[in-house]
């Protein structure tokens, strides 16, 4: 990443300890496999200095030995990284490269890193706080940055093609914030996605700091409807303050459209019967238990169209019409828009909402 980069301007103006703002090339997370894949700074590269399994073997020595033990064991093992890092991962750098480098406090790990590429000839720079001090950031922002925000709800009920919807309106020129997107769920109960596990509450967070960052707060964003939680990912208060004091379109389909809808998005439940049942098990205590065994019986015989159509009709529809106008404060004043979620031209339904919200 070079400097003067949309990602390298907002970093500089969200890490405030950063001693030296006025250009780096590149981010260097230097923490374990672990630790990078919770979360880390975006666009930062791990070359970690002590694996998963040497950061556990110096943590026991320093409680369970002597701390001099420890940094004696730690010093070889971060030699020997450096050294290896250095002829692989940084191998090709150039002799003008200025990398910042962090760790989980800006201590000895990204402390040893930075003296040594400095040694080099490389101008390497250490977060000041390290990681610690990235994630306050991360989470001071979240608390503000949402807060100027005019959102545009995108409501309605399951099977409508809110998010089919949201994404043609991106196509189309809008502005939009996909928080399903970055919290790989689509919300519901059904609604985690084949073969994409969600990121780390951490992870999120950094994630959707970056899609706010890059918002233009001066044009309004659509962003679909969405609770407290996205599976389980949170959503910061202030971004759900902001979604529900916004304008809203209320997004209608024909039932048999939302069931051919639910019928691509969702086919893949029937690929794991199993797991599709023991899905459907976490509604008892909604529903009675009669009622979501006849359910797991239309797994079983592969009914599928007539299983969405009961979940609509008893689950789905009777709990986002419980819920809806207790959050949402312009609902009743909401743009009806009726959408076609499973046609080929998503394009032009989305081009005529915007025509008729006055933003085309």
């Amino acid at each position: 990443m070079r400097a003067g980069t949309p990602l390298a301007t907002a970093l500089k103006n969200l890490i405030v300890p950063l001693d030296a703002r006025d250009a780096f090339d590149e981010i260097v997370d230097v923490r374990t496999p672990l630790e990078y894949v919770e979360d880390h700074i975006p666009g930062a590269v791990n070359a970690p200095v002590l694996s998963n399994e040497e950061r556990v073997i110096v943590g026991t020595l320093y409680r369970q030995v002597s701390v001099f033990e420890a940094t004696r064991v730690g010093a070889a093992m971060v030699a020997r990284n450096i050294a290896r890092h250095l002829d692989t991962t940084f191998a090709d750098r150039p002799r003008n490269w200025r990398p910042m480098i962090y760790c989980w406090r800006g201590g000895k790990r990204s402390g040893s890193m930075t003296t040594w590429f400095n040694l080099i000839g490389w101008q390497a720079r250490q977060l000041d706080g390290g990681y610690k001090t990235y994630r306050r950031s991360v989470l001071d922002a979240l608390q503000t940055l949402p807060t100027r925000l005019r959102c545009i709800a995108l409501v309605g009920h399951t099977g409508t093609g809110k998010t089919r919807l949201l994404h043609a309106l991106h196509a189309a020129g809008a502005q939009t914030l996909d928080l399903e997107g970055l919290a790989r769920h689509r919300g519901s109960l059904l609604g985690a996605m084949p073969d994409a596990p969600q990121p780390t509450q951490k992870a999120f967070d950094s994630a959707l700091l970056l899609a706010l960052q890059g918002l233009d707060v001066a044009r309004p964003v659509f962003v679909e409807a969405e609770s407290r939680r996205i599976g389980a990912i949170t959503l910061p208060a202030p971004l759900l303050a902001a979604l529900h004091a916004g304008r809203c379109v209320q997004v209608q389909a024909s039932q048999a459209d939302r069931i051919a809808f639910l019928l691509q998005d969702y086919a893949h439940l029937f690929a794991d019967p199993a797991n599709f049942k023991a899905q459907l098990e976490r509604l008892v205590g909604l529903h009675s238990r009669e009622q979501v065994a006849r359910w797991q019986v239309m797994v079983d015989e592969d009914a599928r169209e007539a299983l969405f159509a009961e979940l609509i009709a008893r689950h789905y529809d009777p709990a986002y019409d419980r819920s809806s106008h207790q959050h949402f404060a312009q609902i009743a004043s909401a743009h009806a828009f009726s959408f076609e979620p499973t046609a080929q031209g998503t394009l032009p339904q989305a081009q005529s909402l915007l025509r008729e919200l006055g933003l085309a």
